[in-house]
């Protein structure tokens, strides 16, 4: 059973929503690239069981061309062959900051980002998963 909206925030602090829209808007023309920060908003959403997110980054994700395989190994990133070292990494650091209360972030999942990305690309990597982590909470929390 759907329940209801319970407030319109987007709405009510619209103001607040157009600062995480532009969080999104500047994180477009990452040297991260697109790809990857979208199966980033993935991962979370799956984490969080945001179903909202969950349609509307599979959504954005197919219209990019990604394959169902990948998809649907998603998940189980670390034990699929679908997944670059490259993207593991970003979806260990994910996990890390979206489980931070369990992991504290460590180092472990920190220092491999240095193999595969730069400083700046992993400063947009964490405000990519912190702005999702956002994003799911507020539709969850308001039952979007």
């Amino acid at each position: 059973m759907k329940s209801s909206l319970r407030l319109p925030y987007y709405e009510l602090s619209s103001q607040l929503l157009q600062g995480f829209r532009q969080i999104k808007v500047d994180l477009e023309s990452s040297p991260l690239g697109l790809p990857l920060i979208e199966i980033v908003y993935l991962r979370v959403a799956q984490i969080n069981g945001c179903s909202y997110c969950l349609n509307m980054h599979t959504k954005a994700l197919r219209e990019r061309n990604e394959t169902d395989r990948r998809l649907a190994e998603l998940a189980g990133w670390r034990v699929s062959s679908q997944f670059n070292q490259r993207e593991k990494s970003a979806l260990e650091w994910a996990e890390s900051l979206t489980h931070v209360a369990d992991t504290h972030a460590p180092d472990e999942a920190f220092f491999p980002l240095k193999e595969h990305f730069s400083d700046q690309e992993i400063s947009d990597l964490t405000f990519a998963i912190a702005l999702m982590n956002a994003m799911t909470r507020l539709a969850i929390g308001m039952r979007q």
